[in-house]
């Protein structure tokens, strides 16, 4: 009997809640970054974003007019755990138990996200943020409240989004929280965040709490740039440098071969009790998907720039280069469209770990949108959500791939991190000066695509 497929919008509570200095909660690390000067494009903040933290029954109605089955969020690790290692917070766990309910009550499953990158500031201040595996433990204490809190009704936990941005970009590049910018500390990061996913997952079964739990990895597509077999190897490491970093440990126990044979003693070692736990902490993978980029051994001729938001971190250690064809057509974050890229990752996915059901928890477009009249009519969104939508489908209907779901990023316009409110990922705009929700184009494509399928 083949399994329901899950159609979903997912997002993050930094991003959509606001009310950041209501009901009991603490602060962030994103909550000072964005307080620093030249940080956030247009000086923007988080503080009211969309005010779902007020409107979430309305966005959740929204949700059931769009006829998903599933909503992926996360929870803020500052609002349940104020100071980030000590007492629960009612009003949050209020909040959030509030949100579970209102989804059952229109017939939509709890995908919660434990960290989406919202880390408390006293675990950066004082452990050092993710440099410490005092974090980790930190959040495995965390993770145990929010079982505790809502497992009677939720049924498929992840537990970190994008462990890659968090580790590369926040430790490597410099661009998020903590701001750092350094060629060693990613690896160390990405250690403990890995380590943060295994003890929870293991607090989890040892509750004997009913559902799954799995973790959310982001991956963009690596094709080789030729046939020849140098760049059908820089393609495979780069994959292996970006979903395999943060996932075959968590299968296998260890880390990719790639990465171990490149980095030598430079890449953090699991003990053997350690990889007891670590090993087989997934009972389902997610997929973060936007773009593909080619990969080769030598520089390519044309197409070398691919942009600020071309995630190709620690590109020196995998010895890749990263290109695009100038003839893809390119989103509002500089993102080249490649719907066939989703199929070929998903392929990749279910080949190196079989037998473990995947979500794309998350694809989506962001569209130039300045104006109503533009996002009425989001061309290249509704465009893009039928072609990646198709290309999912097709890796589960003609390949084979255990694909369980797809949840579409995002359903509101919200606070797209350093870019401020300057990009639209929303299927749902949220007008600027009160917030009132405008359905887009894109909304009434994704309505029909999950309505035929």
């Amino acid at each position: 009997m083949k399994n329901e497929f899950v159609w979903g919008v997912s997002s993050s509570a930094f991003q959509i809640e606001g009310a950041t200095s209501e009901g009991g909660r603490g602060l962030s690390t994103w909550d000072v970054y964005t307080c620093t000067p030249g940080k956030i494009l247009n000086g923007d903040t988080a503080d009211i974003a969309c005010d779902h933290y007020h409107r979430y029954r309305e966005d959740v109605k929204l949700m059931a007019e769009l006829g998903v089955t599933g909503y992926r969020f996360s929870i803020a690790w500052p609002r349940i755990v104020p100071d980030g290692v000590g007492a629960p917070n009612p009003a949050g766990i209020a909040f959030y138990s509030d949100l579970i309910d209102t989804l059952l009550e229109y017939g939509i499953q709890p995908y919660p996200t434990l960290y989406h990158w919202d880390l408390p500031v006293i675990n950066q201040f004082v452990a050092d943020g993710w440099l410490s595996r005092q974090t980790a433990e930190a959040f495995a204490r965390y993770a145990g409240i929010c079982f505790e809190a809502f497992g009677d009704r939720v049924r498929h936990w992840i537990t970190l989004n994008e462990s890659w941005c968090s580790a590369v970009i926040g430790y490597g590049l410099g661009a998020f929280p903590p701001g750092r910018r350094d060629s060693e500390q990613p690896y160390l990061a990405a250690h403990n965040l890995l380590l943060a996913h295994a003890m929870a997952a293991r607090t989890f079964r040892e509750g004997g709490f009913d559902g799954q739990i799995g973790i959310a990895n982001n991956c963009d597509w690596r094709e080789p740039l030729t046939g020849a077999e140098a760049d059908r190897q820089a393609a495979e490491r780069a994959l292996q440098f970006f979903y395999g970093w943060f996932t075959d440990p968590l299968v296998f126990g260890e880390y990719p071969e790639m990465m171990r044979e490149k980095l030598g003693c430079r890449l953090p070692e699991f003990t053997s009790d350690e990889r007891k736990f670590v090993a087989g902490s997934v009972d389902f993978l997610g997929l973060n998907h936007y773009t593909t980029l080619y990969a080769s051994a030598e520089p390519p001729a044309v197409g070398c720039d691919i942009g600020p938001n071309g995630n190709g971190g620690m590109i020196a250690d995998q010895d890749v280069f990263l290109s695009v064809d100038p003839a893809w057509v390119q989103t509002d974050m500089v993102w080249s469209i490649v719907p066939w890229g989703l199929r070929k990752m998903l392929n990749w996915v279910g080949e190196r770990y079989p037998g473990i059901p995947v979500y794309v928890t998350e694809n989506g477009c962001s569209c130039p949108e300045p104006d109503v009249e533009s996002a009425l009519n989001d061309t290249m969104r509704q465009e893009y959500l039928k072609a990646y939508t198709a290309s999912c489908l097709a890796a589960r209907d003609e390949d084979g791939v255990d694909v369980r779901g797809y949840f579409c990023w995002t359903l509101l316009d919200n606070f797209e991190w350093t870019s401020g409110y300057a990009r639209h990922f929303g299927l749902v705009r949220c007008t600027p000066s009160d917030l009132t929700r405008i359905r887009k184009g894109g909304f009434r494509t994704y309505r029909d695509i999950i309505a035929a399928n």
